[in-house]
């Protein structure tokens, strides 16, 4: 199941924690949505046992710190994420062990109605299993090489070579959406895509250079490139990758990873790679729209 924002709101995220009759694990890079806290704070009241990752690192230790206060004192687990990474970006949420969603977006409500964001859920078993080892793993600081089940793209391990395996097998087109484009593999990759006939068209946040330095050669490489530049207004903060939508090879990446070096290779982020049809579907309508709303670059 795609759900897609600011288009459909929080409600399949709300529902999904209120489904919960046994366990809630979550890692969450921001989190501010007091909702979501007294949810989870009612979930442990009523014996369910519920667990929350936060992000540490730089401003996000007085972003969370409110939220850190509320569950603790709701007699919910909560851990502050491995310092061993540079940061937790990964937006997860699991439900009894057995339903995933995995986001681009985080639990702060300031951003909901302005922000393009998407949310995966899941109930691959794998996948679920996969992400449940990781946790607890990183519940405890422990040193872990993720499970990645079937689907599972995570940094700082296998998210490079999923990424560049997914742009690289492209025969006909390439939709991306992205908040960063830093890193030089990923631009190579692009970039190669477009020589070798692969039809691309990027939809990127550009609020200055230093977010997205990549775009002049992807250009001169034939990508199409639209951008969204208000600090203020409409965001792109997704991060998606639709290769050769319509295809019986059709496969979409959808995640937390930016395609900055740090994000790939010194952070904690999760995403995944799908064939389901209407999660497609929904993207590349989507991203489709916001590529025909931008400013071309």
């Amino acid at each position: 199941m795609l759900v897609t924002e600011p288009d459909q709101g929080l409600s399949a995220i709300y529902n999904l924690i209120a489904s919960a009759k046994k366990s809630i694990d979550m890692t969450m890079y921001e989190l501010t949505d007091t909702a979501v806290t007294t949810a989870l704070g009612k979930a442990a009241a009523a014996g369910i046992a519920v667990r929350v990752i936060l992000n540490e690192s730089g401003i996000c230790k007085t972003t969370n710190t409110p939220a850190y206060n509320q569950l603790e004192e709701s007699k919910c687990g909560v851990h502050w994420a491995n310092p061993a990474y540079a940061d937790t970006h990964q937006k997860t949420i699991t439900v009894d062990q057995t339903i995933s969603a995995i986001m681009t977006l985080n639990l702060t409500p300031a951003y909901y109605a302005s922000s393009r964001d998407f949310a995966v859920i899941t109930n691959d078993e794998t996948d679920a299993a996969a992400i449940e080892t990781t946790f607890d793993a990183d519940f405890k600081n422990a040193v872990i090489t993720p499970p990645t089940g079937e689907n599972l793209v995570w940094s700082p391990t296998n998210a490079t070579s999923a990424l560049a395996a997914l742009i690289n097998g492209a025969t006909k087109t390439l939709l991306i959406s992205q908040e960063e484009f830093k890193d030089a593999t990923m631009a190579a990759a692009v970039e190669s895509a477009a020589k070798r006939g692969v039809a691309v068209s990027l939809v990127q946040e550009y609020s200055d250079n230093e977010t997205a330095p990549m775009l002049p050669a992807l250009k001169s490489a034939g990508v199409k490139i639209a951008v969204y530049t208000s600090k203020t207004g409409y965001y792109i903060h997704a991060k998606t990758v639709l290769a050769d939508y319509g295809t019986p090879s059709a496969k979409l990446f959808v995640g937390s990873e930016n395609f900055s070096t740090e994000s790939l290779t010194e952070n904690r982020e999760l995403g995944l790679v799908l064939s389901d049809a209407a999660c497609m579907a929904g993207v590349n309508a989507a991203i489709s729209k916001d590529f025909t709303n931008g400013t071309p670059f």
